[in-house]
């Protein structure tokens, strides 16, 4: 018995629908291309974009740095840290403000410019800013436009109890002359 059904076109196919479907395919391919960029020129030029621009390389990490404060039985701990490029080498630097984890108390601060040198993963002190034998403590500190910046609470005589600070000091480092100046920006006054 014969099937009543007639045969469908579609169920045979011949090279002329394989030719149509491969060109619709290469249409949708191409089409998609002009669309959206080929990953290897959207990679160029973003790396040409890029070479006018320095490189921006990691701050050094404050881990491991072994930081000039004498803590006796207590370690040292980073309390605040800001980084910027500080001498335009194109590098960033870290500002790393540091005391003894005392149980009580408040110790004074150190303040401390860390680098890497070139090649090298492991950061070090290059500069200190603030010695913590001038009995300061540091209220803020951030790095703006190649300076450091400091509000530091500190003491009119050695009088003064280490728990109340009475004079407020603001101070600015900027590298010169192979080291590091600081200027007075705000002035002193009592707190």
């Amino acid at each position: 018995m014969h099937s009543a059904v007639p045969e469908l076109a579609h169920t045979h196919t011949r090279p002329i629908h394989w030719l149509a479907t491969a060109t619709a395919v290469a249409g949708v391919v191409a089409l998609s291309s002009v669309l959206q960029p080929d990953p290897a020129t959207a990679a160029q030029a973003t790396g040409q974009e890029h070479r006018s621009a320095p490189v921006t390389a990691a701050a050094p990490a404050t881990t491991g740095v072994d930081f000039p404060i004498e803590c006796g039985p207590v370690k040292a701990l980073v309390v605040k840290q800001a980084s910027g490029d500080l001498d335009g080498d194109g590098r960033p630097e870290t500002v790393a403000v540091v005391h003894c984890d005392a149980p009580m108390g408040t110790p004074p601060d150190g303040v401390y410019v860390l680098t890497r040198a070139t090649g090298s993963a492991h950061a070090r002190v290059v500069a200190t800013l603030v010695d913590p034998k001038d009995r300061r403590t540091v209220a803020s500190l951030s790095v703006d436009d190649g300076a450091v910046l400091a509000s530091l609470l500190g003491y009119s005589s050695a009088d003064v109890p280490s728990c109340c600070p009475d004079v407020k000091d603001s101070a600015k480092w900027r590298w010169k002359d192979e080291a590091f100046v600081r200027s007075t920006p705000a002035g002193t006054h009592s707190v």
